[in-house]
């Protein structure tokens, strides 16, 4: 008899799942009967939070959905937070969960992990969520997720399977082909890609504005930008989007006052992918970001064109095939102006303070060294920098947990589910505060025996929020830690240790660490950030 867990498991591989994170318990047994032979690898975190955000670092790096096992209960209470800050950041995430059985389910019997709507818990943090009562109700829901991620916002999706269910015989459903049809979000309709292009074709200042939405157009966007001669304007989740040394990109934030300038002044804006939220936009919450020009917005989510700044003319469809389409109705533009205007922005770095251009040159030195990696962010002052100005080298080369949802504890699990994804350097940027969320994944790492960089500033507790608390003027609390040992609790976990405390040291290091593979914490202290800072 082949089980609905077993089913499961077929359409998965169906839909080329490879990996799944997840904690067995004693109400997802039968989730993992079929796992052994399917060639799904199982990656086994220490709390279900950093199996979330694995499948999120997953999800980044390779652009296939990050699937989770979870057990009912608790196991979705402590995955609630990774799927808000996947939902804050549309990122595919299957979460396959146990619920009570039937005749118990939402009983209020007091049965083990018993919630009272389970799937209610799910509500805010997923596209939808749905309870499978029969075996022949599985493949439809997983159809409809991975239809949702192919051709929609790609966000959460929780599928709760009841105990007897997933027990249940499912030999008389059909049988699962080897590769399962996928959708492939489209274009806007001719005529309104017509309107875009003359009003784009008539500009006399236009400027881009490219989100996590066009990561995937580096190409087009790029041959899009030249065409139109139009700044290039990256928030954190599209950096590298356009090389740093590409004349028509901006790294700098859109909170900063000079690129607030340059978007205000455009007559023209195009929106590609970006959800125009406040901690890209307007991080200060002063209020002060405004289009004024004709905003030409491109997003999949039609709720979300409508959020924020209304557009001129909204287009519904995906941004890297719009930005395609649209150049083929646009013919070329002399790039002088906007490569001057975008230059001008560029100037701003330099009013920067001295500690933020500090962090700046220290994350440009580990671009430098290891241009191929992928850096992978928790909520930390070294990542609040590079969000500001961090020019990165590549498309989806860079990402943090600090936009959005904003959570903490994310850093060093994100980068693990980066590292299963792909086969190049990946490193971590933690905090001290935030990496102690998740600190037991160093043993995951081990154990998933991948290769890994973390790069652990070490403060003794909480500096950016220190720093808010004194210019508020309040007498700072709850933020200074007992911090333990990092270095013997690394070692213990199989991880090589290095401290790092001069700027020269910081190149060698890494270089060592992508040379000899394993997993390396290189430690630091403010005091390396301050010889940065000073060296400027």
């Amino acid at each position: 008899m082949t089980t609905t867990g077993e089913y499961l498991t077929q359409l998965l591989a169906s839909y080329g799942v490879d990996t799944v994170f997840g904690i067995p318990g004693v109400h997802t047994i039968e989730l993992y009967r079929g796992l052994t032979g399917s060639g799904i690898r199982h990656v086994t975190p220490r709390h279900e939070q950093g199996a979330g955000f694995m499948a999120d670092g997953y999800a980044r790096a390779c652009g296939r959905p990050g699937v989770c096992f979870i057990i009912s209960g608790p196991g979705m209470t402590n995955i609630a937070t990774p799927m808000g800050q996947a939902y804050g950041d549309s990122i595919p995430m299957l979460v396959i969960s146990s619920v009570n059985a039937h005749g118990r389910l939402g009983s209020g019997d007091g049965w083990l992990h018993e919630l009272p709507d389970q799937r209610g818990l799910t509500a805010g943090v997923a596209a939808f969520s749905r309870t499978i009562h029969t075996p022949g109700e599985l493949a439809p829901a997983i159809a409809q997720a991975f239809a949702l991620f192919d051709g929609a916002r790609p966000r959460p999706v929780h599928i709760e399977i009841p105990i007897d269910v997933l027990h249940a015989s499912a030999t008389h459903l059909p049988p699962i082909p080897d590769r399962q049809p996928r959708l492939a979000p489209g274009v806007p309709a001719p005529a309104a890609l017509d309107d875009a292009a003359d009003r784009l074709g008539e500009a006399e200042r236009p400027v881009i504005l490219a989100g996590g939405g066009a990561l995937g157009g580096s190409a087009p966007i790029r041959v899009l930008a030249e065409r139109l001669g139009a700044p290039v304007v990256l928030t954190t989740n599209a950096r590298g989007l356009l090389p740093p040394d590409h004349p028509l990109q901006i790294s700098l934030s859109p909170s900063l006052p000079a690129v607030r300038e340059v978007i205000a002044k455009a007559d023209v804006v195009l929106a590609l992918g970006t959800e125009l939220g406040s901690t890209d936009y307007d991080f200060d919450e002063d209020g002060g970001f405004r289009i004024d020009g004709d905003l030409i917005r491109v997003d999949l989510d039609p709720q979300q064109m409508m959020r924020g700044v209304a557009p001129a003319l909204g287009l519904i469809g995906d941004a890297v095939q719009t930005a395609e389409a649209l150049t083929d109705w646009l013919a070329g533009k002399d790039m002088a102006e906007g490569t001057a205007r975008a230059a001008r922005v560029r100037r701003a770095y330099a009013d920067l303070s001295p500690s933020v251009r500090g962090d700046l040159a220290l994350l440009d030195t580990v671009r430098d060294t290891l241009p191929d990696a992928l850096i992978v962010g928790d909520s930390t002052q070294l990542v609040y920098a590079g969000n500001i100005a961090f020019a990165a080298a590549t498309p989806g080369s860079y990402w943090n947990s600090a936009t959005g949802f904003g959570t903490l504890g994310y850093g060093l699990p994100a980068a693990i589910g980066a590292a299963l994804a792909c086969d190049r350097p990946v490193i971590a940027l933690a905090g001290d505060g935030g990496f102690q969320f998740s600190m037991p994944e160093l043993a995951s790492a081990t154990e998933a025996g991948v290769d890994l960089i973390l790069l652990l500033h070490d403060n003794s507790g909480y500096g950016e929020i220190k720093k808010a608390m004194l210019a508020a003027d309040v007498e700072p609390v709850g933020v200074d830690l007992f911090t333990p040992d990092f270095a013997a609790i690394g070692a213990a976990s199989g991880w090589s240790v290095r401290r790092v405390g001069a700027p020269d040291e910081i190149a060698d290091a890494l270089r060592a660490a992508a040379r000899d593979g394993g997993r390396w914490m290189l430690l630091f202290g403010d005091d390396l950030r301050d010889q940065f800072a000073k060296a400027l």
